[in-house]
């Protein structure tokens, strides 16, 4: 009962930070504004400048950064416990790389064949990098289908990575300028572009994630003592397998999607939710990483606006002395 009281405790904790973060974020820009003018200004009680401002753009910004942080987390998590390996992370089945595939046959690509910028960018990235994603998922779970030993997969993951990275590198070659420059912008990871629609369509996809994902917690706890003593104790693991691959595409995908490849959130902050908590059931380190991460991503964000940098840059940057903590604390 002791550490239950002390688990409330911290959710409480991170809770009240996570919120604290949200309203300096929308303080945060190129023109700073006080707590009270954001107030004022989300109930419409300001300028119709500083309205639009604090409505559609910094609470729009703020809300995805909670979103992508906790979505990326949580997938991070599942990959983590799935192949049980500490430095697996939401990208490891090639989400990302099917999704910069997606991206790049769709900006590069596209101008190749005749199509000009204003056309690619009325079909959407967006939906060519869910599209790239998906195509990824549904190869490596047909390989999944096929494989008893897990960690197969994660190496044909990692080659079908390198594969698809090779395609994309060719195309960067030869590539015309301006379609070079915005898909090396879209790598760069932002929480900015996303609209009032595509946030209704990432809050539906990142709430269906968490769901499956929430539907996965007891496979997953006995994943973690190995697959033979999972199927022992009457885990379907192909079953499994597949509804956490699909729980972490709609997670780890659709932030791609919207936001670019952010690295290091879903890596990181696992490990961090293990350490503070003491605990390594997934009961609890699953809702520890949704508030967590939504925290990171929020404090990622805000760097990013005050120092004008991509917030790939500060996720990295943030994310690098976590994982070479992981690597010194496994290096056994």
């Amino acid at each position: 009962m002791r550490g239950r009281g002390r688990e409330y405790r911290l959710f409480a904790l991170l809770l009240a930070v996570t919120a604290a973060l949200f309203v300096v974020d929308m303080t945060v820009g190129s023109t700073s504004l006080s707590i009270g003018r954001v107030w004022d200004a989300l109930w419409g009680n300001a300028d119709p400048t500083t309205v639009k401002i604090v409505r559609s753009i910094r609470l729009m910004k703020a809300l995805v950064a909670v979103l992508a942080g906790a979505a990326l987390s949580v997938s991070g998590m599942q990959m983590q416990t799935l192949f049980r390996n500490p430095l697996a992370g939401p990208y490891v089945l090639g989400i990302s790389s099917g999704a910069s595939l997606g991206v790049a046959l769709f900006i590069l690509g596209a101008p190749l064949v005749g199509a000009s910028m204003a056309q690619v960018q009325q079909l959407g990235v967006a939906g060519a990098a869910w599209a790239g994603a998906a195509a990824v998922l549904m190869v490596i779970a047909a390989v999944s289908a096929r494989m008893k030993d897990i960690m197969v997969v994660l190496i044909l993951g990692m080659m079908f990575s390198s594969g698809v990275g090779a395609v994309v590198q060719v195309l960067q070659y030869l590539s015309r300028e301006e379609a070079l420059k915005s898909f090396v912008v879209w790598t760069m990871g932002s929480l900015g572009d996303v609209t009032a629609p595509q946030l209704v369509i990432l809050a539906v996809a990142v709430g269906a994630g968490l769901l499956i994902g929430i539907a996965a917690l007891k496979p997953l706890n006995l994943l973690m003592l190995g697959e033979q003593y999972a199927a022992t104790m009457g885990v379907d693991l192909r079953r499994s397998r597949a509804v956490i691959f699909i729980s972490t595409t709609l997670l780890a995908g659709t932030v791609t999607a919207f936001c670019g490849p952010i690295g290091f959130v879903g890596l990181a902050v696992p490990h961090v939710v293990r350490t503070m908590f003491g605990n390594a059931d997934c009961r609890v380190v699953m809702p520890g990483c949704v508030v967590l991460g939504a925290c990171t991503m929020l404090v990622c964000d805000i760097l990013s606006k005050a120092g004008g940098i991509p917030v790939n840059a500060v996720t990295a940057l943030l994310g690098i002395p976590v994982v070479v903590w992981i690597v010194l604390k496994n290096r056994n």
